[in-house]
């Protein structure tokens, strides 16, 4: 029992230096966001000697930071729409049926995640601009799709196959069609899976860079593009980048806020 006991105490030390050791990067922003640069290049403080707001007020009253975090919500959420509407339907196929060369083309899907993003630069300006929707919401998007759609078959692929097909063939019988079935019944089962993908999918959109700076150039610039270009004729802008930071982590907080519950569900039972 003590032998148990030890090892307990162990593990909740081990958990608590690494939460530490993750939070101190963060602990670091928010603070420097709190400072001036005068300060900030004075020297090392761990707190702020006088707390000003001003980096958060010139964010708050500058429309190019404004427009740019509303242009990474918007891309994203249409992002994560375009995913789940592609993803669930072959996913399904992916887990019910058997089709020659299903194998390869499972494995072939997720090539496309491993593959670096700056690789497909070109091909994609050329697209967008032929497509006539560079620099707009919608071309981030679908170019976001290439890495998030492959991930997204895999982890809910996991999810369908855990489900017995017999609940499919016991539906058809009492008479459900495909598409009252499919809403019905089979949304409901997979319900952690899907917030598990719209969460990587978000998380994956919002953070990635180098497709959303090769498919935007003003109006649709997104935050993290804003973010590289912080440092102006006076130099870097420290604490103004600090607390456009820490607003950038806000929503994904939120996202995994009001998505636990399944994400939870979702890393118990699934394939992540």
């Amino acid at each position: 029992m003590t032998h148990v006991s030890g090892k307990l105490k162990k593990r909740y030390i081990f958990l608590i230096t690494y939460f530490i050791l993750l939070s101190i990067p963060i602990y670091w922003m928010l603070i420097t966001s709190f400072k001036t640069d005068a300060e900030i290049l004075s020297g090392l403080s761990y707190f702020p000697k006088n707390i000003s707001f001003e980096n958060y007020i010139e964010i708050f009253t500058s429309s190019v930071w404004m427009s740019s975090f509303a242009n990474s919500l918007i891309y994203v959420g249409l992002n994560v729409i375009i995913v789940l509407l592609v993803s669930v339907p072959a996913a399904y196929a992916f887990s019910r049926y058997q089709f020659v060369g299903d194998k390869h083309l499972f494995f072939w899907l997720l090539t496309n995640r491993m593959a670096p993003a700056a690789v497909f630069i070109v091909p994609f300006t050329e697209l967008f601009y032929t497509l006539h929707i560079h620099d707009t919401h919608l071309a981030v998007a679908l170019g976001h799709c290439l890495f998030n759609v492959p991930l997204a078959i895999w982890i809910l692929e996991g999810f369908m196959s855990g489900i017995p097909k017999e609940i499919d063939e016991t539906a058809f019988v009492d008479g459900y069609s495909f598409v009252h079935f499919f809403r019905k019944i089979f949304i409901p089962l997979i319900a952690p899976g899907i917030g598990v993908t719209a969460f990587f999918s978000f998380t994956f959109s919002w953070v990635e860079l180098i497709i959303a700076k090769a498919a935007t150039i003003v109006n649709a610039k997104p935050v993290v593009v804003t973010l590289t270009v912080g440092i102006g004729a006076e130099g870097v802008k420290w604490g103004l980048l600090a607390a456009a930071g820490v607003l950038t982590i806000i929503p994904g907080a939120l996202v995994v806020y009001f998505v636990r519950n399944n994400m939870a569900k979702g890393f118990a039972l699934g394939r992540v």
